[in-house]
């Protein structure tokens, strides 16, 4: 069983076209993003996926392994499966492990977290980072999606609305859990999953883990604590990333 690390990029994202080379200390975002998903130890392969000959320039430049897909995908799931179809030698029970471009903050130990589950139970199709929701504003925040999960883990439900519901202030109580962009399937689900066309609650939550609740397979949490650790997905993201990546003990490793 191989462990394959899909980084999908694009320029044109709508609300901060061009981030994935923005510079944060010196280094593009794209570029902290793979040299930290290399610090994990037991990838087979390491690639970026993207469909923009400038993300492809500047990848080759660094020597980072990259993978050239269609500009019509909408959701990064897509464009990592497409990346995995053109390598060669990929088994149905491989695990595919998404890291988006757009996670400058990740860690290592985040991609043990969503293999880990993968390895002891065969029967688990696919996994996502869920961490910790520890105050009000990332709660309220619909750049922030929320899960809803059984006792078992199981995703139920994702949005970008403040879940679970509650009538008083927000509360640590409240165990809510917010995606991180590290997900990882079994190839042959994945496969499975980019088949199928988006799906409604996929389209109005703008959450490409509600097509695989409508598809009637199951997703489960890859537990994970809150940390400082900040995705980008505007301007001002960018601005709060800078103030506090040098501080997590991680950038020193590849700077």
């Amino acid at each position: 069983m191989k462990i394959i690390g899909v980084i999908p990029a694009r320029m044109a994202a709508s609300r901060f076209p061009g981030k994935p080379l923005y510079k944060i200390h010196g280094k593009a975002m794209i570029e902290h993003v793979y040299l930290r998903a290399n610090l994990y130890k037991d990838w087979d392969r390491l690639v970026v996926a993207t469909c923009d000959e400038e993300i492809k320039n500047f990848s080759e430049s660094k020597n980072f392994p990259v993978v050239m897909t269609g500009d019509h995908h909408t959701r990064a799931l897509d464009r990592v499966a497409e990346a995995v179809e053109n390598l060669s030698g990929t088994a149905d029970d491989d695990i595919i492990v998404c890291v988006q471009g757009d996670e400058p903050m990740m860690r290592p130990d985040m991609i043990d977290a969503v293999v880990a589950p993968l390895l002891a139970d065969e029967t688990i199709p696919c996994t996502v980072l869920a961490m910790h929701i520890t105050d009000n504003q990332l709660w309220l925040n619909p750049d922030t999606v929320k899960i809803i999960h059984n006792d078992k883990g199981e995703v139920l439900y994702t949005s970008r609305s403040p879940i679970p519901f509650c009538k008083g202030e927000f509360s640590e109580d409240l165990m809510a859990r917010r995606i991180y962009g590290i997900l990882a399937f079994r190839w042959k689900y994945l496969k499975e999953f980019t088949a199928n066309n988006e799906t409604r609650l996929e389209l109005l939550e703008a959450c490409d883990s509600n097509r695989i609740l409508d598809m009637h397979f199951t997703q489960h949490i890859a537990p994970y604590p809150s940390i400082q650790s900040f995705s980008v997905d505007s301007p001002s993201d960018l601005e709060l990333v800078k103030s506090h990546i040098l501080d997590d003990g991680l950038t020193n490793l590849y700077q």
